[in-house]
């Protein structure tokens, strides 16, 4: 599945430790202990330097047309237009792509720190709220601008620390020392809204249904 989101930035689809045992009465809420076969070891995530993404475009673009849903007849299209936003993003400072793999490219997601002022902005104004802006004031906010898995991630085992999606959107904001994500999500796009709600991210504090901005995108945030 492939979350999609907005131009500029351009966002696409997307722990803790397991419960004591303590009684019903006092349970803490956390994630669920992993049981059974967990894929973490079948699935390795690393980096890829600027010259490597430049290497893999072809696979990258056939992993986004894969799980950005569609035919085949708009995968080329979606490849293009995808391919054509990661040579943009790859340029901003701080920029990081991460794959996963076993014998075959199985995920992706990128992303970049932002500041507060710059380019970034473009497609955010009007829907960050004060602290956030803090936050990229001092270099502890991070833009995710895609996740790209398939689509079983999006329906099973969400909640688990192994989930790719939350491994893929945790090892960003580690590797950044970042203490929250932003990403932008198409208001109409409900189907995005799920998958990334079900991976820990949040609306914005405050923002409900009568009190959104107003305009095409709602902005939801991940903490660390």
């Amino acid at each position: 599945m492939t979350v999609n989101v907005p131009v500029a930035p351009t966002t696409t689809e997307l722990l803790g430790r397991p419960v004591g045992s303590h009684p019903p009465a006092t349970r803490k809420p956390g994630p669920r202990p992993e049981r059974g076969s967990s894929p973490r070891e079948g699935q390795r995530v690393r980096p890829l330097t600027r010259r490597q993404i430049e290497d893999h475009l072809q696979e990258l673009g056939d992993l986004f047309a894969e799980t950005s849903g569609g035919g085949p007849w708009a995968w080329n299209q979606a490849r293009g237009d995808f391919l054509r936003r990661l040579a943009a993003d790859v340029r901003r400072p701080g920029f990081e792509l991460l794959i996963a793999e076993t014998t075959a490219l199985t995920g992706c997601a990128h992303g970049f720190p932002v500041r507060g002022d710059g380019p970034w902005w473009e497609g955010f104004d009007g829907y960050l709220p004060g602290r956030l802006l803090r936050l990229a004031a001092s270099g502890r906010l991070f833009v995710i601008s895609g996740i790209h898995v398939p689509s079983r991630v999006r329906r099973q085992n969400q909640d688990r620390a192994w989930n790719l999606a939350r491994r893929l959107q945790k090892r960003l904001l580690t590797d950044h020392g970042a203490d929250v994500a932003v990403t932008l999500v198409k208001r109409s796009d409900h189907r995005t809204v799920e998958a990334l709600r079900s991976w820990g991210w949040r609306y914005v504090e405050g923002d409900t249904p009568r009190t959104a901005p107003l305009g095409p995108f709602r902005v939801l945030v991940l903490h660390t």
